[in-house]
């Protein structure tokens, strides 16, 4: 019996092992995507102790202490802290087969030192020992990211954010993690949400333009997308309920728009005709700055408006989407690809059914501008788990070029979720070393070596052109 969590977790081969320990896991971590606050980088902040650090504002732990009967005042309420903590430590030894289970012990040991098992009897010494680690420096923001050798951030930014902490974290010669901003305009899509026209107002504040129409708002995209440009923004990000294709004319859509700011209810045709008019602008925006976009999709957010209405959006309530028309993500891909205006694009969709789909729309629009100018993103969010990473990386195999894939990202709040790379790298190199062994490929370390070390740092250096 192998011993939990030992130098060789989740590698069944010796290949993999040779892949994980000499190759994948010397690279550095690129986190192209994730939430972290770039105020708690600049401010360096250090947290008081680990349940507001591991609990505050993960909503992962809270659906499964939701889901093992846990009150909420424990959850997001106002219990203490350690008790907070000690009823999540109770929830987590039930949690065999969950991430979870393995990320929240990485990190007890990555991070703390702590090799034993968290559960409800161990809590109040798991929660002394992680207390006092987190007095030291070395586990203040910076420090977390330094010793988790991260060698870049893509935090997710909203257009009329005046980005003053990614210019501090940039000013400040003693840190030199790279921290970029990246494009998210998601309150500017989505035109059917109650406060749309009030941020159409703000939007006009930021950008200096007085938006009154839709071509006054493309102008004020223009010059807020420029200032993130200056930024070192290289990377946007889309979060959709699907990639729709609804065409119309501009006519049309300058109706449709004046119509939102005067008040008016649209109909969901004119919604979906609005947002293919945006999306199809954005991307040839991205691809004229030579910008990469991601798209996000298959989400069904707050799914329970009863809680939605006590504790608001993002407290973990929200589901896998089973509506996505693959022909509509196809349509919109050509539209930009036959006017030479397709940027590099990175496709995720949280229905793990859709994997052979983006598989095969991938192969529909590469050519020579990129390695895999069109990608499948990593396993997302419901997905990021062993099965979930596995069968993704199979589905890019079967269809695709799985050496050319720009690899893993932690989609994270949390400092200490760097453990996730470890993870996915573990899951790779036992995925390629099994295909080895099992005389499926040849046994090339130089070839396999490569291949491995791109899939965790170097392909994503070169597709998103950042300067390292």
């Amino acid at each position: 019996m192998k011993k939990f969590l030992d130098k060789d977790f989740l590698l069944s081969t010796e290949t993999a092992k040779e892949l994980f320990h000499k190759y994948a896991k010397k690279k550095p971590i690129l986190d192209y995507h994730c939430h972290i606050n770039p105020k708690e980088i600049a401010q360096d902040r250090q947290f008081e102790n680990i349940s507001r650090l591991w609990l505050g504002s993960d909503h992962y732990k809270w659906r499964q202490m939701r889901s093992n009967g846990v009150e909420e005042k424990y959850i997001t309420g106002n219990a203490s802290d350690s008790e907070k903590f000690q009823k999540w430590a109770e929830t987590l030894e039930k949690t065999i087969g969950n991430p979870l289970y393995h990320w929240s012990h990485l990190e007890l040991r990555r991070y703390f030192g702590y090799k034993g098992v968290l559960n409800g009897e161990t809590a109040k010494e798991v929660w002394k020992i992680c207390n006092e680690k987190l007095r030291e420096k070395s586990m203040s923001a910076r420090g977390m990211i330094k010793q988790s050798d991260v060698a870049l951030i893509c935090t997710t930014d909203d257009p009329i954010d005046n980005l003053e902490w990614h210019k501090k974290i940039k000013e400040d010669k003693s840190f030199d993690v790279q921290v970029l901003p990246a494009w998210r305009p998601d309150r500017a899509l989505n035109i059917e949400k109650p406060g749309f026209k009030d941020y159409i107002a703000r939007f006009s504040e930021v950008s200096g333009v007085n938006i009154t129409s839709f071509e006054t708002m493309k102008e004020a995209f223009r010059k807020r997308l420029e200032f993130f440009i200056s930024s070192g923004c290289r990377a946007t990000d889309h979060a959709l309920e699907y990639i729709m294709y609804v065409p119309s004319s501009d006519e049309e859509v300058e109706t449709i728009f004046g119509k939102r700011l005067n008040g008016g209810t649209l109909s969901k045709e004119e919604e979906l005709k609005y947002k293919t008019a945006f999306m199809l602008f954005a991307g040839r925006e991205y691809s004229k700055n030579d910008l990469v976009m991601e798209l996000h999709y298959g989400c069904k957010r707050n799914s329970n408006t009863l809680v939605l209405d006590k504790l608001g959006p993002d407290t973990g309530h929200d589901c896998i989407d089973n509506f996505a028309p693959g022909a509509q993500l196809s349509n919109f891909l050509d539209a930009l690809d036959s006017a030479g205006q397709l940027p590099r694009t990175i496709i995720y969709s949280l229905n793990p059914n859709d994997n052979a789909v983006i598989g095969t729309i991938l192969g529909c629009f590469q050519d020579s501008s990129a390695l895999s100018k069109v990608q499948q993103g990593a396993a997302w969010w419901f997905n990021d788990h062993k099965t979930g990473i596995t069968e993704q990386l199979i589905s890019l195999a079967n269809l695709g070029i799985l050496s050319n894939f720009v690899g893993m990202l932690t989609d994270s709040r949390s400092f200490l979720s760097y453990t996730r790379h470890e993870y996915f790298r573990r899951i790779l190199c036992d995925l390629i070393g099994g295909w080895v062994e099992n005389g499926e490929y040849p046994c090339d370390i130089k070839i396999l070596s490569k291949m491995v070390s791109d899939i965790s740092y170097d392909n994503a250096v070169r597709y998103f052109k950042f300067k390292l």
